[in-house]
């Protein structure tokens, strides 16, 4: 009797944003007995209120947050766990990125156990090799709300209508709330090309926010027909009427989008 693999779940988050802005995803699927943990990204800035130490050095870029995600993967997998690699917004270009050498059957081969076993996106960025996140932000002529300051790191000067985009169905005021806890962000993240397109190594599924301001629908699909062209596979696509941001409006939809990615994967359904 074949026993079921133990599941991890990695999120890697948008920009702007430290872990504890997930945890109303993160902490319901955990009550449910999943393991489940956001990355902190190495290119989030300071938080408001606090200190802008790190400004004095050159502000983090995509391959630092790779070298950190996958050093988080390599530890969940040495411990047998088959990972479910999630990429938000900008973090999709960098979970893309971070999973060279990663996968199980990769692994197996070297004799260690665990490994990558699907990677997903909810709303992303996904560049093609060589393409950055920047460019691809091109195509949604949203990058202008975004400023650098004079050190490369990156912030929102209206709180207001980056409200209105990244969290188009909330109200106003809630979108306003939301945005006030973003932290900086690396303007050199945005800018790095990527070097490994790491949708071509192991199943993909993509959840399309229908009614993301932030990355269109259409930009969202245009990066499902890019992995499958460059894979050959098809991405396991689902589709929910929400904003770029769904686990703050349409949270149980979102949960339940996880699980069946839990499930999915502990059973080998590609």
């Amino acid at each position: 009797m074949s026993t079921l693999p133990p599941i991890a779940i990695l999120i890697v988050p948008g920009s702007f944003t430290y872990p504890d802005l997930y945890n109303p995803i993160t902490d319901p699927i955990t009550a449910r007995g999943y393991e489940i943990k956001t990355i902190a990204l190495r290119s989030a800035g300071p938080a408001p209120g606090q200190p802008r130490e790190n400004n004095s050095s050159s502000p983090p870029t995509l391959y630092d947050d790779a070298a950190y995600i996958s050093a988080e993967i390599e530890k969940l997998a040495d411990q047998g766990k088959h990972v479910i690699l999630i990429g938000h917004s900008y973090g999709g270009a960098a979970a893309s990125e971070s999973v060279r050498g990663l996968r199980l059957d990769e692994r197996r081969k070297q004799g260690k156990p665990g490994g990558i076993a699907r990677l997903a996106y909810i709303t992303s960025l996904v560049p093609a090799v060589g393409r950055s996140a920047a460019e691809v932000m091109q195509d949604t002529s949203n990058g202008g709300m975004m400023v650098p300051d004079e050190n490369g790191w990156l912030h929102f000067p209206s709180h207001a209508e980056t409200a209105a985009i990244s969290f188009s169905d909330l109200p106003p005021d809630e979108g306003i709330a939301w945005v006030g806890r973003f932290s900086l962000h690396s303007a050199a993240a945005f800018g790095t090309p990527l070097t490994h397109a790491g949708y071509t190594d192991v199943p993909v599924e993509y959840l399309i926010c229908e009614l993301d301001r932030a990355i269109p629908a259409k930009v969202q699909r245009d990066g499902i027909a890019l992995i499958e062209q460059v894979s050959g596979r098809k991405v396991r696509v689902a589709s929910i009427q929400a904003g770029h941001v769904p686990m703050a409006s349409k949270l149980e939809e979102t949960i339940e989008w996880f699980v069946g990615l839990v499930e999915r994967t502990r059973t080998g359904d590609v």
